[in-house]
């Protein structure tokens, strides 16, 4: 069966919402069509390690994209791309044409090397279902990695009364993102939180049955959990692209218009490489803020905007009841400058490369990322003692 669309969106997700709901705020008329690997309609996808571990709920989380008059084809794989015919192939057999096409296929997480249902690649709604069916009070959840998700997740499961193990090979939470001494103390914080770490360590191996999982250390430790969650960081989905021929470079090359070479054929979201003024480099960014900027970009200039995107996209997290906002690069091999109001509790922290602003983190300093994204621009040059009291900006 052939189904012919203006506008096709491969990849069912924020970015795939946004986009269709662009599109028909700047076209009434135009024939939409999102075709999506997932059995679930377009979601917000943070709440799946943080609010829905709280009190949201999953309805609430259905971001309506029926509204923008799309036609949503759930649990079909694009597996061809054909540019001068200008159709894709799915997996069952269907073919779809487009005048302008979108990749936003997203990104896949990166997978223990052993599997079983009680063994849990987190990332979609499916894994969240998954993972609620295992985090029982009392039960004991290991978490394989001590980065964003990671992090995130261990503070919801111990938070919904489990007992929580977190093994990742840094020394501490964060590590390579947040400043050495800040890392220090999450993992203090974890600790009093009721989390185990193990630090330093890496997974050799596991299997995995009706009852449990068991998990082998390099170090040859062995121990059991009742289900095992990894958070070990994505790959983008770029397969579909480089079968096409188009520039695959950590992600779907794209300009500033969010084109590939092929000017029918854009990509935005998690597998969209893009250059960014501000900080004057390519950038691949994996959190809402790019999902939904992106794809509300893109979908414009595929009905006709001549913009560019422009946009620095930033990042939250919510870790117990700590939490911050991020723009920009977070690399401690930069120049970390630190201005706390209360060590580790309320500050700002900076990150210079040659006098310039590169990333800002504001731990449990809110409503400042607008400013936070004027000082990265500015030229400086900045040090310690020019940025002391520059953020947070009184409004």
């Amino acid at each position: 069966m052939q189904h012919d669309f203006d506008h096709l969106i491969v990849g069912g997700g924020m970015t795939a919402d946004a986009a269709a709901k662009a599109i028909r705020e700047a076209d009434a008329e135009a024939r939409i069509g999102i075709v999506g690997d997932e059995t679930h309609p377009p979601y917000e996808r943070p709440p799946l390690s943080k609010a829905l571990w709280k009190d949201k709920t999953v309805e609430s989380i259905d971001l309506g994209t029926s509204k923008s008059g799309a036609t949503l084809y759930l649990d079909r794989r694009i597996v061809a791309l054909d540019r001068a015919a200008h159709t894709v192939l799915d997996d069952g057999g269907d073919t779809y044409r487009y005048r302008k096409l979108l990749l936003a296929t997203g990104a896949t997480p990166r997978k223990l090397p052993f599997s079983g249902e009680r063994v849990i690649n987190f990332r979609t709604l499916d894994d969240y279902l998954t993972l609620r069916r295992f985090a029982k009070a009392g039960a004991h959840m290991a978490i394989i990695g001590g980065g964003f998700i990671g992090s995130e997740l261990a503070a919801s499961l111990a938070s919904n009364d489990c007992k929580v193990t977190m093994i990742f090979p840094g020394e501490a939470i964060g590590a390579g993102r947040y400043p050495a001494a800040l890392g220090e103390f999450l993992n203090g914080y974890y600790r009093e939180h009721g989390v185990e770490l193990r630090t330093g360590a890496k997974v050799a191996g596991g299997n995995a049955d009706a009852n449990g999982v068991g998990i082998t250390l390099a170090d040859g430790k062995a121990l059991r959990f009742d289900a095992v969650v990894a958070g070990l960081g994505v790959t983008p989905n770029t397969e579909l692209a480089q079968q096409a021929g188009l520039k695959v470079d950590n992600g779907i090359v794209v300009d500033d218009r969010l084109r590939t070479f092929d000017p029918d054929i854009y990509a935005a979201g998690d597998v969209a490489n893009f250059h960014n003024a501000a900080l004057h480099t390519r950038l691949r960014v994996e959190h809402e803020n790019a999902a939904i900027s992106m794809g509300h970009h893109a979908g414009r200039v595929m009905t006709g905007a001549d913009e560019a995107y422009t946009t620095l996209p930033f990042f939250y997290s919510d870790l117990f009841d700590l939490g911050y906002e991020a723009v920009g690069l977070l690399d401690d091999r930069l120049d970390v400058v630190e201005h706390w109001t209360t060590p580790f509790r309320e500050g700002v922290v900076y990150y210079l490369d040659d006098g310039r602003v590169r990333g800002v983190l504001l731990w449990n300093v809110w409503g400042q990322v607008d400013a936070a994204r004027e000082l990265i621009a500015e030229r400086g040059p900045h040090d310690a003692d020019s940025l002391r009291g520059r953020l947070p900006r009184l409004t």
